[in-house]
């Protein structure tokens, strides 16, 4: 076991006091320096002695963390990467010094039942049934490309095991860069690029011409947007349910940016149809104000997302 001395107990002092300062007030407003800069104000900080404890805090509170711009200033309208509450930020601080393994429910049953009990409330708002379940996953990114892998594989078990001459999934120009990376880089499958609407929306008719002018050999999943990053645009869910459900094909939900609002009376109806989907994601480092970097991944059939991520190690 670790010895825990005096030194110790003096940094997280120290730390504990510069967390409670930093949440009392605003970070100033920054730029990111250059590389250079860095390395001549910074210079090595992995040495064959060690910097130590008081060189380590120093440099974290002067250099290293006014080295980037405060996404939770005010005055910081670009985007909304995170948006997490001060009591969220503590109460991640005090998990971190837990150290839990939560990987399974042997070693941690009472965080992974936590984390359930979120999920859970998630599905609901979605109007997915008793029987839904997930993961956490860290991004939007690695949700999104967990639940197409569990979408060709469920399509593999449909074709008992005969692959297509290629894969393909379907997608619109407004899909997140990730998703399409994903399918073509990652996957190495093939995207098929479905027509928007004026308002740069995925509709039903749209997939569906698309679909029967391009075919449906090797179509494994149709992913659509509830609330893009630049825009805030939601998808015809409805109609692409209506497509899917049809063809047999798995229908999934990028949400990881704007699902949040499904928590929203005034907004719910714009997500009328994702209670069909197979399965969604929704990141609550944004609007659901938890901190950095978790995405939430469900799945309408649990059992399906198993099947395809299950590892069998010695």
């Amino acid at each position: 076991m670790m010895h825990r001395g005096p030194d110790i107990e003096w940094l997280a002092s120290q730390v504990l006091s510069r967390v409670v300062e930093r949440l009392a007030s605003d970070s100033p407003l920054t730029t990111t320096p250059s590389y250079e800069d860095l390395s001549r104000r910074i210079g090595a900080t992995i040495t064959a002695d060690g910097i130590g404890l008081e060189a380590a805090l120093r440099l974290w509170t002067e250099e290293i963390s006014r080295a980037a711009l405060p996404v939770d200033h005010p005055r910081f309208l670009a985007f909304i990467p995170g948006a997490s509450t001060d009591a969220a930020l503590l109460f991640d601080a005090l998990v971190t010094a837990s150290s839990i393994y939560g990987g399974t429910w042997l070693e941690a049953s009472g965080s992974v039942y936590a984390e359930n009990q979120v999920l859970r409330w998630l599905a609901d708002l979605a109007g997915f049934p008793a029987g839904a379940g997930g993961c956490f996953v860290q991004g939007g990114t690695a949700g999104n490309i967990s639940a197409l892998v569990a979408a060709r594989h469920t399509a593999l078990e449909k074709r008992k095991g005969s692959r297509p001459r290629r894969w393909v999934a379907a997608v619109t120009d407004q899909t997140h860069s990730s998703v399409r990376y994903a399918v073509e880089q990652v996957m190495d499958a093939d995207i098929l690029l479905v027509p928007t609407d004026v308002h740069g929306r995925m509709r039903g008719d749209d997939l569906r011409k698309t679909v029967k002018q391009q075919g449906t050999d090797g179509l494994f999943a149709v992913v659509a947007t509830a609330g893009s990053t630049n825009l805030g645009i939601v998808d015809d869910l409805e109609g692409i349910a209506d497509v899917c459900a049809q063809l047999g094909v798995w229908m999934h939900v990028d949400g990881a940016y704007g699902a949040a609002a499904l928590a929203a009376p005034s907004a719910r109806r714009l997500f009328s149809g994702i209670e069909r989907a197979d399965s969604f994601v929704v990141d609550p480092h944004k609007w659901l104000f938890a901190p950095y970097d978790s995405c939430a991944l469900l799945y309408r059939n649990p059992e399906l997302a198993r099947r395809a991520h299950t590892q069998h190690a010695a």
